[in-house]
């Protein structure tokens, strides 16, 4: 570290406190930029007591990788140099250092590159303006930090070519940091679109235990959550890390079911994790990769490669720079060839003849995918040289900066070129657009690439789809139409799920204590559908509609009523029909034997107003079968009222008659004149009339009418008749009970009087039977679901039609066919005669 302090006040002498570090690289020009590099990957790691003078740490590891970086940005210079349209008459130097992949290394590197590296400097070299005017690097985000914190307070800009860490972005703590590769903060939300993308909901994640790979996890675990993607694990290694813990992190890896892995890792720490994972024999896996190792040829050429055959990962978009030459230096040559530039060759190492061919080579120098990254150093050092372009050009009436000309001045301050790339904007030679955000963050494009084994030996990386953060969120992430090789060289994409898929029908219901994506199946209630995979909840079927057997569609509710075609239809009308049958049949026999005793004196006109009914009712039993309307139920009801009405009438006008031929049989009695034919017509007409009034009003106020019960039955619509005012039908009902009340009581009064053939005997038989229906249809009526609520109320009608038909008309029938003896005047009057109607 350089300190400048004044040793004496007459002489004013800045003297460096420390040893000069002096760079690797370095040319003079009239402008400089500063370059910092991980050319070597490791330094001897020393003890610091704090009681000694520091050492310079020695460098080890040779990394062709960076190395390629700082020829590029050697490159991109000399080019720059040679151009005419751009700086033109104004040279660009450079001053590269090489970091070792080291913080402190970094840090000394980035004041070495503010101060200079002078022994001793005078008082005015004390407060001269910085050595150079921008610096490029570095590779990795733990070392950009250092440098970025380290010079932003002298707002010297920091162009990174790799470093991807989203902390990057915050403008408060890195005001003068930009890169050229985008921020961690798209990649992260990228890998869990792929995630979604490919249906994988239960992935295991491993990071580098640094800046790079714990924000990047971070990242992408808060847009997994969001994806509804969980997280099986997350574990954290550094290639620094005791063998004990990588061993702790592959028995987390065999013990988790999760099949896919999200891999936010260094290419120094995933190299070391492969290896342990070869000795383990841990197969099986679907690797997802970060940019920092998914196209590094060292880590596809590594111990235990094989087993990343099939990863699948974001990576840098790959450009090739036409004329990037490799100014080769000794070290590279012979580390790369194994051989010396020394004249006399050892017997390990052969002399080097400078004909050795690159494309031997298997570390990453010669690699054509290092362009990936070598194009954003090449893009770095335009985007310098572009912001120098716009503050050195002038107009030719006004300066832009008031202490200095248009002429050949190049006293550029930091800030300057920093305030300049904010707003710089260009095209480089193929085509590709770069510009800086608020942040400092170049628009974020990616390659989706898939590692695909050839051979049985070498890994390929080939382009499988696209993302693009410029355009909608909707179109950002596009699959090419390329057919991708997964884990293992296995052609089918495996599945990585806490639980397997809720199929249509079910839905998902969560797993007490574990993660969202750990689920149960549950089949989705009656009623209720989901018609898609991983439901979180079923839907309620419209009010119309039931759920099918699969519950995955809403299918039209059957519509449910009493219908001809149904069993429980086709019985019901043979019997109403046959009832008719009986009833025609009975009626007939009566008009041939009209003129016999028993039938005359078994009130004749009655008994066939009697039989009319009861035919009226048998038939109106059918009104009630069938899909209800308008009609239907304004007439089902009513006509069941008014017939019942005109039967239980004429019942009770045969028993009156009865009662009243014993009264009149009494000495001076002339009973029978007030109840005589006309009377009994008149109270028959009378009665019916009443309830034919209370059918009137109630079709007027609030007939009956067709309607859909969705209610008592959940699975299906009942098609039912309702009754419009349930007080108008109780009245009917009550209307019709109160009748056959009175009939049965006049019925059971008269059943003992002295006559061979008392039809009161029969009537009080026929109303008990009656009586006996319609109290219990009552209790079965209300109970009675859907369609049998109707036919509990036909049944209750036949069966008091033929209680009535049987008993009042059988025995009659009996003696006219088949007892003729008996159906004379004399039997008929045999103990007390009854006067002929």
């Amino acid at each position: 570290m350089v300190v400048g302090v004044l040793t004496s006040e007459k002489q004013n002498i800045c003297r460096l406190q420390g040893t000069g570090v002096f760079p690797d690289f370095f040319k003079d020009g009239d402008i400089m930029i500063g370059g910092v590099f991980a050319i070597h990957s490791k330094t001897e790691e020393t003890e610091l007591n704090f009681k000694t003078k520091p050492q310079h740490q020695e460098c080890k590891s040779f990394n062709f990788g960076e190395f390629q970086s700082a020829q590029t940005m050697i490159f991109a210079i000399e080019e720059i140099n040679n151009r005419t349209d751009l700086l033109p008459g104004i040279s660009l130097g450079y001053k590269i250092y090489d970091s070792c992949d080291f913080s402190p290394s970094s840090v000394r590197a980035a004041l070495a590159l503010m101060n200079g590296n002078e022994e001793t400097l005078s008082d005015a070299s004390c407060s001269r303006p910085a050595a150079v005017q921008a610096i490029i690097g570095e590779s990795a985000s733990s070392t950009s930090i250092a440098i970025a914190g380290t010079v932003a307070s002298f707002n010297i800009p920091v162009i990174s070519h790799f470093a991807t860490c989203a902390c990057l972005s915050n403008r408060r703590r890195f005001p003068s940091f930009f890169r050229t590769i985008p921020s961690d903060y798209y990649q992260s939300r990228a890998l869990a679109q792929l995630v979604k993308h490919f249906g994988w909901t239960w992935v295991g994640t491993i990071r580098s235990d640094n800046d790079y790979g714990n924000n990047g996890m971070a990242t992408f675990v808060q847009a997994a959550q969001k994806e509804g993607i969980c997280i099986a694990y997350s574990e954290a290694i550094y290639d620094t890390y005791p063998r004990d813990k990588f061993l702790k992190t592959i028995d987390v890896i065999k013990k988790s079911t999760a099949k896919v892995i999200v891999a936010f890792l260094d290419q120094g720490d995933i190299t070391v994790l492969l290896k342990e994972l070869s000795l383990q024999n841990v197969t099986g896996h679907q690797w997802i990769g970060s940019e920092a190792w998914i196209t590094a040829s060292n880590v596809a050429s590594a111990e235990g490669y094989t087993l990343l055959s099939g990863s699948i990962g974001f990576a840098v978009i790959k450009t090739k720079i036409e004329g990037l030459s490799n100014s080769l230096l000794n070290e590279f040559w012979e580390i790369a060839f194994n051989c010396s530039f020394n004249e006399k060759a050892t017997t390990d190492r052969l002399s080097c003849t400078g004909t050795e061919h690159l494309s031997v080579l298997r570390n990453g120098y010669a690699d054509e995918s290092g362009m990936r990254n070598y194009n954003n150093v090449y893009k770095a050092v335009y985007a310098i040289a572009y912001s120098l372009h716009n503050l050195l050009k002038c107009k030719k009436e006004e300066d832009i900066f008031a202490n200095f000309t248009c002429a050949k001045t190049t006293y550029i301050e930091p800030w300057q070129v920093l305030e300049n790339l904010k707003t710089v904007n260009f095209t480089t030679k193929i085509g590709e657009n770069v510009a800086f955000d608020d942040n400092g963050d170049p628009v974020a494009r990616y390659e989706l690439v898939n590692w695909q084994l050839v051979n049985e030996s070498t890994i390929q990386f080939v382009t499988v789809g696209r993302y693009d953060s410029s355009l909608a969120a909707d179109r950002r992430f596009v699959m090419d139409d390329i057919h991708i090789i997964w884990a293992g060289g296995q052609e089918q994409k495996p599945e990585s799920v806490c639980s397997e898929s809720c199929l249509p029908g079910t839905r998902k219901a969560a797993q007490r204590g574990r993660p969202v994506c750990c689920y149960d199946c549950i089949r989705c209630a009656e009623g209720e559908i989901s018609n898609t995979t991983d439901s979180n909840e079923c839907i309620q079927c419209p009010s119309k509609y039931w759920s099918n057997e699969r519950r995955d569609k809403c299918v039209l509710k059957p519509i449910e009523f009493l219908s001809f075609g149904e069993i429980m239809g086709i019985l019901l009308s043979i019997f109403s029909l046959v009832g008719t049958c009986l009833t025609l049949v009975i009626a007939l026999i009566f008009f041939k034997y009209k003129d016999t005793p028993i039938v005359k004196a078994n009130n004749s006109e009655m008994s066939f107003l009697l039989l009319f009914s009861l035919t009226l009712c048998f038939l109106c039993s059918l009104t009630f079968i069938g899909q209800p309307s308008d009609w239907s139920c304004m007439l089902r009801h009513t006509a069941f009222g008014i017939t019942f009405v005109l039967c239980i009438s004429c019942v009770l006008g045969k028993t009156i008659v009865v009662l009243m031929a014993f009264r009149a049989t009494l000495p001076g009695s002339n009973i029978m004149k007030w109840f005589g034919l006309k009377q009994q017509r008149l109270s028959v007409l009378s009665f019916t009339l009443l309830q034919a009034l209370i059918c009137t009003v109630w079709l007027i106020l609030s007939p009956p009418f067709p309607k859909q019960n969705m209610k008592y039955y959940k699975d299906r619509i009942i098609l039912e008749c309702d009754l419009g005012s349930a007080g108008a039908f109780w009245a009917e009902l009550g209307y019709i009970g109160f009748l056959s009340a009175m009939c049965f009581v006049l019925a059971f009064l008269a059943r003992k009087l002295p006559d061979n053939f008392n039809e009161a005997k029969f009537i009080t038989f026929s109303m008990l039977i009656f009586c006996a229906v319609w109290i219990t249809f009552i209790p079965a009526y209300i109970s009675s679901p859907g369609k049998y609520t109707v036919a509990v109320e036909i049944f209750a009608i036949l069966a008091s039609n033929f209680g009535l038909l049987f008993c009042i008309f059988a025995p009659k029938c009996y003696i006219v066919l088949l007892k003729r003896e008996l159906n004379t005047r004399k039997h008929i009057m045999g103990q007390m005669p009854l006067k002929s109607q």
